[in-house]
């Protein structure tokens, strides 16, 4: 098993890369969507017409732009593990099922063939129209440490998403009385498999894995759209589409951990098992669906001992990054909160071997 650090675009910097080889990270996933552009990296309700922020101005990345950032992170003795997230303006009508579905299908097949060149073995996305929304920061982690939660109870989910906004992100301009987007479960699984048939044989011949990532939150339904991956076992319907390692999950504990069933290690140990992992989110939560929120990785509902004992046991050699933490009452707060998750999960990593046999 291997660490590595999550890095948003705009802390994309030879300074974080060497803050994450310090840490003892050795791989770096990349999100090059640039959500906050400018603004503060923090976890926004969306509760605005603008969301997150603007990506209507977004370019396909290039072969040239993903190779330089694959030199830079080697640079600094690191290794690219993934790229996470694509722009929603990449596939807005491939989650919407509109008018440019074929061309924008055809600009991620080149990104994807793109990326192998480069590289670049893993792509992690979130099939998801509405995405990550209705959360709030505060001082729900130990000692008051601030990080983010979700409270079902203080929301209205089904406010409808502002037209010319998925993902939390706007990806063109709003028009005026426009309908509101409504979404079922059967369309966006439709969506879905048709998503999967089209890139999954172009993602195989590139050497690239497709990582889905699960929904957080983890609701039946949000601002009008039915959500994906909800439930541990819908992540078995997703693979069976196509049988493929290039068919992957973006693996991320707290989310599962979030859902109102299922078992999350023997989750995690079945789809270890089928080596369909492209990564995990290693991140620990308290609570579950309607009301939870994220906690310090030793402190959440999660055996997270557990968790490295069924990846040894099932060979997983894979990458481990925290995705996010609760950050710590300092003088830069998320990256202490980072070093802090990088050194557990480097200790548990470095004995694996002598935690014994699974208890699950």
């Amino acid at each position: 098993m291997k660490i590595g650090l999550g890095l948003y675009r705009e802390s994309l910097t030879d300074a974080n890369f060497r803050f994450a080889a310090q840490a003892g990270a050795t791989h770096i996933v990349a999100h090059l969507t640039n959500y906050f552009s400018g603004k503060t990296p923090q976890l926004s309700r969306g509760l605005d017409d603008a969301g997150w922020g603007d990506c209507s101005n977004d370019e396909l990345w290039t072969y040239e732009e993903m190779s330089r950032l694959v030199d830079r992170v080697e640079a600094h003795g690191l290794k690219l593990a993934a790229i996470e997230n694509l722009s929603p303006k990449f596939w807005s009508d491939i989650l919407l099922d509109g008018p440019d579905r074929d061309k924008q299908i055809a600009g991620l097949k080149q990104l994807i063939i793109d990326a192998g060149r480069a590289g670049i073995p893993c792509i992690g996305y979130n099939f998801s129209i509405a995405g990550v929304w209705g959360w709030s920061r505060g001082p729900f982690a130990r000692g008051g440490a601030v990080s983010v939660g979700f409270d079902l109870s203080r929301i209205d989910p089904a406010i409808p998403l502002p037209d010319g906004v998925i993902w939390n992100m706007r990806y063109r301009p709003q028009r005026q009385g426009a309908d509101p987007v409504v979404v079922s479960d059967e369309q966006i699984w439709d969506r879905l498999q048709r998503f999967l048939l089209d890139l999954v044989p172009i993602a195989e011949k590139a050497g690239v894995r497709l990582a889905a990532h699960p929904d957080d939150p983890p609701v039946d339904r949000l601002r009008g759209t039915a959500r994906l991956i909800n439930q541990p076992e819908k992540y078995d319907r997703l693979l069976d589409i196509v049988d493929s390692p290039s068919n992957s999950t973006e693996l991320c504990l707290g989310s599962i951990q979030e859902m109102a069933g299922g078992d999350i290690y023997e989750t995690v140990r079945k789809i270890a098992r089928r080596d369909r992992i492209g990564y995990i989110h290693f991140r620990n939560v308290k609570g579950k669906v309607p009301n939870y929120y994220e906690a310090f990785i030793d402190e959440g509902d999660i055996d997270i001992v557990e968790i490295i004992r069924i990846l040894k046991q099932e060979n997983f050699q894979g990458v481990l990054i925290p995705d996010h933490t609760p950050e710590l009452e300092c003088a830069a707060p998320w990256h202490a909160g980072m070093a802090y998750a990088l050194g557990y999960m480097r200790a548990l990593v470095g004995m694996a071997d002598l935690l014994g046999p699974p208890r699950h």
